[in-house]
């Protein structure tokens, strides 16, 4: 069963877009577990591709890498959109739900992040970026077992990480008219793991607080 107090809120799963979109794949008997499956697989794709895009020759294989690199993070977000959708709207909820609609996601942070990290020249950079989101999930899901609401507060929170990566990957492609190459995937690294630093750090005052309030 399905908890409605903990998913994440989005606006876009109100949208009718998104509810035709849920109910095709229902139809067709796509199942919750085999969406979020499938979130790994955009997100290794992605991974690939911004890796790649570091050693490839010639700037229209670069570019091709780094759009499909971006193309891949939002199509994670809407598998991780449908999972739920499919699963609550659509009622094809599993009892092993609620691992596929976690596992995943932290295996997508780290095959994306660790590909921008090579495909940067900065792997270290990559793997650390991907354990601080790993981080900021952990805390949320701390508070959820400590009998707190879960909090998807920022400032760099999996939405706004994947954005981050996304705008990155496309101003990637100007980048030779505008900087060395590397120069802003490298960027977009230091801002999400700093920034997920201090979303768990946020995250964990405020697990700090109610507990304190609890006596």
């Amino acid at each position: 069963m399905v908890d409605m107090e903990k998913r994440r809120p989005l606006g876009s799963r109100n949208t009718k877009w998104a509810a035709r979109c849920a109910g095709a794949l229902a139809d067709k008997g796509v199942t919750p577990n085999a969406i979020s499956q499938a979130s790994m697989g955009a997100a290794l794709v992605a991974g690939f591709a911004f890796a790649a895009s570091g050693y490839v020759p010639g700037p229209l294989g670069v570019s091709a890498l780094l759009i499909l690199g971006a193309l891949c993070c939002q199509l994670r977000l809407l598998c991780n959109l449908f999972d739920g959708m499919v699963a609550v709207e659509a009622g094809r909820s599993a009892p092993d739900g609620p691992l596929w609609n976690e596992f995943p996601d932290r295996v997508s942070d780290l095959l994306i992040f660790a590909g921008v990290g090579l495909g940067s020249g900065n792997l270290a950079l990559g793997l650390a970026t991907g354990a601080m989101a790993v981080l900021t999930a952990y805390t949320r899901e701390l508070g959820s077992g400590l009998g707190m609401p879960p909090d998807f507060s920022g400032p760099m929170a999996k939405p706004q990480r994947m954005a981050l990566v996304t705008g990155a990957a496309i101003l990637s492609v100007f980048e030779p008219l505008l900087a060395t190459p590397g120069t802003v995937l490298t960027g977009a690294l230091w801002i999400a793991a700093i920034g997920a630093a201090l979303t768990s750090i946020r995250r964990a005052a405020r697990i700090r607080a109610a507990l304190l309030k609890r006596g």
